[in-house]
């Protein structure tokens, strides 16, 4: 059961990726896969390299969500649900070209799963044996929707579920908000 207004977001999504600047994929994916292989010579701890690109995620949602204030032409969302919506098929298609489809809602409406079958981070990648099961390659995007998300006054807990580098079917993230932020003004 689809609510009134959620299936725009996908036309809405479709129009912000078509004013978007381009860069080619591979590029991105070679870079992104670069930067990886980098943390992982420099840190050797594979859980301290997922921390550092959720870090690292974190600092780049601070900042891109004015870009996408300013592009896609969506407003303020009404609830949780509908801000899940927004970032699946409209910030996810606006900066990656993808979509996603957001499932496995909890009975409080606060946590569910994006779910995607393309990440333009991991073309070409293969992960080897002794990482396929404690990297978490595109740990990176989590970072950038808790970044965003924060800068909108919601605290989320966001990490990965699947990953078709790990041999799952899919990518799949999970999104939990954990607290609606409030902006103290003070007395001045």
């Amino acid at each position: 059961m689809t609510r009134p207004g959620i299936d725009k977001y996908g036309k809405v999504g479709d129009q912000a990726f078509a004013k978007m600047e381009k860069v080619s994929s591979d590029l991105l994916a070679l870079t992104y896969g670069s930067l990886v292989s980098q943390l992982l010579r420099d840190i050797e701890d594979v859980e301290q390299v997922n921390l550092q690109l959720e870090k690292m995620g974190y600092n780049i949602g601070l900042r891109i969500v004015d870009e996408f204030l300013a592009k896609s032409g969506v407003s303020g969302c009404q609830d949780f649900r509908e801000t899940a919506e927004v970032v699946a098929k409209v910030g996810l298609r606006m900066f990656l070209g993808i979509s996603a489809d957001v499932i496995q809602w909890d009975n409080d409406r606060t946590a569910c799963s994006l779910v995607f079958s393309e990440n333009p981070l991991a073309e070409f990648v293969e992960l080897p044996p002794n990482l396929s099961n404690s990297l978490w390659y595109s740990n990176l995007l989590c970072g950038v929707i808790r970044g965003a998300l924060e800068q909108l006054q919601l605290r989320v807990e966001c990490r990965f579920q699947e990953d078709a580098l790990r041999g799952d079917n899919r990518f799949s993230i999970r999104l939990e908000l954990k607290e609606l932020l409030r902006e103290d003004y003070g007395d001045d």
